[in-house]
């Protein structure tokens, strides 16, 4: 995912969905059988997508060897970071990584907290966490959820929001960490991660930024554009993700909206569905033109848009409290 000679981050959905599509290409045919056959198949179907849907949105395994190779930040250039360990309480062991910024930037109290798409691992996005780091001057923490990489456990809608909040609130009790502003990251299924985590801390003033890119309505709207055969199917999705319904409570928090305008994964008209029900005291829109699933974060002006967000939020956080100071 970056312009240098490392290995990019894997595709997300791509290759199951293609493997998964295929199978269900076939549902089709069963107007041609028997009743009793085709309700037969139909019966099958059914209980193959209810009990192994975890397994084709959570494809931790994807790429081959995701969960045992994971890219250390030394192979990147990267020097100043911590490996971590860190528990659930729920009994699960996430590893993490923790980046730290320039020391003489301008925005080292500030954490970016970084949640990944469904496939790889947080070593596989080392590279955006570089230029991050590189651009805006701030620290990083990579967290991985559970049933991915190195962590314990299996990944599932519950579980992820469990990690997400065990990600902030470690930051929140870390000496180094707990004054820090939080910058919450999300692409894809991460930003239905940082929604939700988002929803639930806005009001601790702690979290001054929300950046989703190409993140889906929910994931039952989801099916219908990635595996159209199964879009009758929609309510047996028990990992649902409803970040339409969450997204609007978030009125404290400014949110960035990345839109990969190819995204052949998740419909554009996805994000601008949100951005257009999002009611956070600012909202930005910005457009990739060429950028697809995987891609977007290759487009001119994404980092920039980054940064470019991250000045103006601080800019009102400073403003908001010159306000407040008590006049001498």
């Amino acid at each position: 995912m970056s312009g240098d000679s490392s290995p990019s981050p894997p595709s997300t959905m791509s290759t199951y969905l293609e493997q998964t599509t295929s199978v269900l290409s076939s549902v089709g045919s069963y107007m041609r059988l028997p009743a009793l056959a085709s309700t037969g198949i139909a019966a099958v179907l059914t209980t193959l997508l209810y009990f192994k849907q975890k397994a084709l949105i959570y494809p931790s395994h994807m790429p081959p060897n995701a969960r045992t190779e994971v890219p250390r930040p030394s192979q990147f250039g990267i020097r100043d970071f911590e490996e971590l360990v860190i528990p659930t309480d729920d009994g699960e062991k996430l590893s993490a990584f923790y980046i730290r910024g320039p020391r003489d930037s301008p925005n080292v109290d500030i954490t970016m907290l970084m949640f990944h798409g469904n496939a790889g691992n947080i070593g596989h996005r080392l590279p955006i966490a570089r230029m991050i780091v590189n651009l805006i001057g701030c620290n990083v923490f990579m967290l991985e959820y559970r049933g991915y990489g190195t962590s314990t456990g299996e990944p599932d809608e519950s579980g992820l929001n469990i990690d997400a909040q065990t990600a902030l609130d470690y930051l929140r009790s870390r000496a180094e960490t707990s004054r820090h502003r939080i910058l919450v990251y999300g692409q894809s299924l991460g930003g239905a991660v940082g929604i939700k985590l988002v929803s639930k801390n806005q009001h601790d003033g702690d979290i001054v930024g929300l950046v989703l890119e190409n993140t889906f309505l929910s994931m039952r709207k989801l099916i219908p554009s990635v595996i159209p055969p199964a879009k009758y199917l929609t309510l047996l999705c028990h990992q649902v993700w409803a970040s339409e319904s969450i997204l609007p409570s978030i009125t404290k928090v400014p949110i960035l909206f990345l839109s990969g305008l190819q995204d052949e994964i998740v419909p554009p008209t996805h994000m601008r569905q949100l951005y257009d029900l999002c009611a956070a005291p600012i909202k930005k829109w910005r457009p990739l033109p060429g950028g697809d699933h995987n891609s977007s974060v290759l487009e001119a002006g994404y980092f920039e848009a980054i940064a470019d967000f991250v000045v103006e939020i601080m800019g009102e956080e400073a403003a908001a409290a010159a306000k407040e100071k008590p006049s001498l």
